[in-house]
């Protein structure tokens, strides 16, 4: 084939090669966003300059509200979804702690926002680099939580998402992620389907709220009461207790509505990524699994060829969901295995790695449950070597052989070896 010919079948595929955050915004375009409200911040901001030249250039026929900061950012974003249009923003780092008090409201709400989240570490100390601490931070807010390796699979989870979180079995924000930098700022092909292709898939919003029409007055947000309250002709009305219920189903229960969006996207564009919940790699045979997110996960998998050569029955599970976390599915999948090995970029302060834990929960009672491991790696965007995963999977096998169970919060990649003014500290003792 010809270089020609090459491009022209390019064309033809509408393949551009693009970074993760032009993908985001692809997606968004695509899905007809009817409102933007967005603040910059290192390294989301191109998710948003590139929706706002969508919608100067005609490309998109939305209205980009702009704002103070990323609390009235997603404030905004509420009062667009409760008016009935479809609405979706982007973040990283402190933006999306800034915005955590409208989180819960959201959810809450039942609000089927969807937000581009570029990782970024938290401050202090400061940070523009990656890991994965500001999407873990946000697990208990009521959102759909999904993580991706690559920047075709962020335009494809975006389209995914908003048929998810607008499902009426479901009715929830949801919550997109990438790694800064390693995704946001990289380019790689990316397949952008046609637009009537993507309507087919995902049909306009028909949202359980519509405040649009100002003839009827509608309010919501109203003060419950922790009791069922009686409304004489309008009947019993729920009480807090009972909206906690309801939400927490729907999260429950979308495990399987995300599973079937993630088949029909398949079958109808011709990309799967595992079940849609998590994506396997030579797990068939695997005697030791490693877990992992995102850029670790991506990582891992370059190594697995080599220990294999070595004699070494290794496989990987790349978690995609988050939350709700997918515990009786990855109970089936590791019934059996000998050896978790899991890799988090990311801290659960006082304990040890959120999805080292996590796993460890929805395991537990398991009659053949396998010994699992966590190492905290790549913190603050430091590189994840293929030295430092076969450093973990060496110390889980010796402590797995001898048995020693620890819930420690064992660190690979540090260089406290290297530190002359502060090595007397306690504080920076210990680690590997």
């Amino acid at each position: 084939m010809t270089i020609s010919e090459k491009s022209e079948k390019i064309r033809d595929l509408k393949t551009k090669i693009l970074t993760g955050n032009h993908a985001a915004a692809h997606a968004l375009r695509q899905a007809k966003v009817g409102v933007i409200a967005a603040y910059p911040i290192t390294p989301q901001s191109p998710v948003v300059e590139k929706i706002a030249e969508f919608i100067s250039k005609g490309k998109l026929n939305a209205r980009f509200v702009k704002v103070e900061s990323e609390h009235s950012a997603l404030a905004v974003c509420c009062a667009a979804s409760a008016t009935g249009s479809r609405v979706g923003t982007a973040t990283s780092s402190h933006g999306l702690m800034l915005m955590y008090e409208m989180l819960p409201w959201a959810s809450g709400n039942r609000l089927p926002i969807i937000i581009n989240l570029a990782t970024r570490a938290t401050g202090a100390p400061w940070s523009v680099w990656t890991d994965h601490q500001d999407f873990i931070t946000i697990r208990d807010v009521g959102w759909i939580q999904m993580f991706c390796m690559d920047n075709q699979e962020i335009y494809d989870t975006n389209l995914q998402a908003f048929k998810i979180a607008e499902d009426p079995r479901v009715f929830l924000p949801a919550i997109v992620a990438y790694d800064g930098y390693i995704l946001s700022h990289t380019m790689m092909p990316v397949s952008i389907e046609k637009q009537d292709e993507v309507d087919n898939f995902l049909p306009p919003l028909e949202h359980h709220y519509n405040l649009s029409d100002i003839s009827v007055v509608k309010g919501i947000d109203p003060v419950t009461t922790p009791y069922l309250r009686d409304r004489s002709s309008e009947g019993i009305a729920p009480g807090y207790f009972e909206y906690r219920y309801a939400m927490q189903k729907a999260l429950e229960n979308s495990i399987e509505i995300i599973m079937k969006v993630h088949d029909e996207f398949s079958e109808k564009f011709g990309r799967s990524y595992g079940n849609g919940i998590y994506k396997t790699y030579l797990t068939e045979d695997a005697e030791v699994i490693i877990f992992a997110m995102g850029s670790v996960a991506s990582q891992a998998r370059n190594v697995i060829g080599q220990l294999r050569k070595e004699g070494m029955k290794v496989g990987l599970v790349s978690l995609k969901l988050f939350r709700p976390f997918p515990a009786s599915q990855l109970r089936a999948l590791l019934k059996g295995v000998k050896l978790v090995v899991v890799f988090d970029r990311d801290i659960g302060y006082g304990y040890e790695g959120v999805l080292s834990y996590e796993l460890k929960a929805a395991l537990y009672g398991l009659k053949e449950s396998p010994f699992i491991k966590g190492f905290i790696v790549g913190l603050g965007g430091r590189d994840i070597t293929d030295q430092h995963i076969k450093k973990g999977i060496t110390k889980a096998l010796k402590e797995s052989e001898k048995g020693i169970i620890s819930h420690e919060t064992d660190f690979i990649g540090t260089q406290l070896e290297l530190l002359s003014e502060y090595d007397e500290k306690e504080y920076f003792k210990g680690g590997l």
